[in-house]
């Protein structure tokens, strides 16, 4: 999968909205080229809450394990939720692995590497093996974006 074949799947599942930071738009530089997946249906970014899903180009502080900075390398991260996280690891997210999985391996569903602990999956450069798994990935993590949208707008009328 290409990160515009991401995109485009992402961005056709309904109440998305994607945010693609550049120069000029007030975003940190470090966040420019990535994109954040939120479920907004009114197109509005959420202020409190995290996106569903990003698919980052560049290792930022602190998360290097994936080397992206190698050519032509990115990572998606999901937040497909602990159900998910437990499937594809076989441990819940705060639980140690029983064996550890290379973070910067390609086409691999992965423990995110900083992330991991609080439920997050992460695939570097998806490929044949994974292009299904990741948008199912995704779409589960879209499903529970939208039930905490619909919550915490039930909670407010």
């Amino acid at each position: 999968m290409t990160i515009d074949e991401i995109i485009g799947f992402v961005g056709g599942l309904d109440g998305v909205l994607t945010i693609r930071p550049a120069p000029g738009d007030g975003t940190p530089e470090l966040s420019w080229g990535d994109t954040f997946f939120y479920y907004a249906p009114d197109g509005t970014a959420p202020a409190t809450a995290q996106p569903f899903a990003t698919v980052v180009t560049k290792n930022y502080p602190g998360d290097e394990a994936s080397r992206l900075d190698r050519p032509d390398t990115f990572r998606v991260n999901i937040a497909a939720g602990k159900e998910a996280f437990i499937r594809w690891t076989g441990h819940a997210p705060r639980e140690p692995a029983s064996a550890e999985t290379d973070p910067g391996a390609t086409d691999t569903v992965i423990a995110h590497p900083v992330y991991g602990t609080v439920g997050w999956l992460a695939v570097v450069n998806p490929g044949e093996r994974t292009e299904a798994p990741t948008r199912e990935l995704l779409r589960a993590a879209h499903r529970l974006a939208r039930s905490r949208h619909e919550r915490r707008a039930d909670s407010t009328r």
